[in-house]
């Protein structure tokens, strides 16, 4: 299989390998003209958008605190936004799950004097990638791109006059990921376990699990208040109601799945039976999504059987 072929098997079944998605975010993009798009969401916190997952950056005397860094070609470009906001530094980065569109600038930002903390399932999966779709190793993270704290259950950071609690979601979209939640702004980054875009992605080749998932929302939920804003990890920012709508999406999705289950279909054939079709139009930039998310709730319901 050429190079296209394995990029184009891995995207259909959602089994992201760290450095392959980074090879592939590289191969698709010319990062010279990719624009770091900087927004003010709630009295020191912003985000940064530009090729892969939304950064969050608190900023103040203390110090910036970031959660993911997106791409390696990216990295000067960040930090020059960063300075457009900040007179100090990145002082500590949360990532909030493997895939090299939120880890791939982990060395330049360790090299840059920034303190990375992670789940330790990360940074074992950084040091020892799934294969490829063709069976091919993965390449390891360099040691300077891997954390250096690691945490197994909710940490706290007082900054900036600002509460930050980084929460562990066991085995949601990876078995590695953290929602972060910036208290006094009122603000929750998610990473990828709920994306505003597409449906949702269940790396079961990274550990991601469907009730793992389903927790980590249902704890979102609770959390938020009314005025909560989301951050996913990839699509605009939200409310607690959206939120809420993708779980409800979820279980509805669940339920018929295992109902064709019970009747004995393929993973194929309930691909085949388009059982997304009453959501597709409400779903931003479904595209196949759909079929991906069907045939990994098929192969995890099937395997529980």
């Amino acid at each position: 299989m050429n190079r296209n072929g394995i990029v184009c098997a891995l995207a259909a079944v959602g089994a992201f390998a760290v450095i392959a998605v980074t090879a592939r975010g590289q191969a698709q993009t010319d990062y010279s003209k990719v624009q770091i798009k900087t927004t003010k969401l709630s009295g020191n916190f912003y985000t940064l958008e530009g090729s892969g997952g939304t950064i969050g950056a608190l900023v103040g005397p203390d110090g910036v605190f970031m959660v993911d860094g997106e791409f390696a070609p990216l990295t000067e470009k960040i930090l020059a936004a960063i300075r457009q906001i900040s007179n100090t530094p990145p002082r500590f980065m949360i990532n909030t799950h493997v895939h090299g569109d939120h880890t791939g600038g982990n060395a330049n930002f360790a090299k840059a004097g920034v303190t990375i903390l992670a789940r330790p399932e990360l940074r074992e999966r950084l040091m020892h990638p799934a294969p490829g779709a063709n069976g091919a190793p993965g390449t390891p993270a360099p040691a300077a791109a891997l954390p250096v704290i690691t945490y197994d259950a909710p940490i706290a950071f007082h900054m900036n006059g600002e509460e930050i609690d980084a929460i562990p979601v066991p085995r949601a979209h990876t078995d590695g990921d953290t929602m972060v939640h910036f208290v006094n702004a009122d603000v929750i980054m998610t990473g990828d376990f709920y994306r505003s875009i597409q449906y949702p992605n269940i790396d079961r080749t990274n550990g991601g699990s469907l009730k793992g998932m389903l927790a980590g929302l249902i704890e979102v939920i609770a959390m938020a208040g009314p005025n909560t804003k989301i951050v996913p990890g990839h699509g605009p920012v939200v409310d607690r109601n959206a939120v809420a709508a993708h779980r409800d999406m979820i279980l509805v999705l669940r339920d018929r799945v295992a109902e064709q289950i019970k009747q004995g279909k393929t993973q194929e054939q309930v691909i085949a039976a388009k059982l997304t079709s009453d959501y597709d139009s409400k779903v931003a930039e479904a595209g196949t999504t759909g079929d991906r998310f069907i045939g990994q709730l098929y192969q995890e319901l099937k395997a529980a059987q």
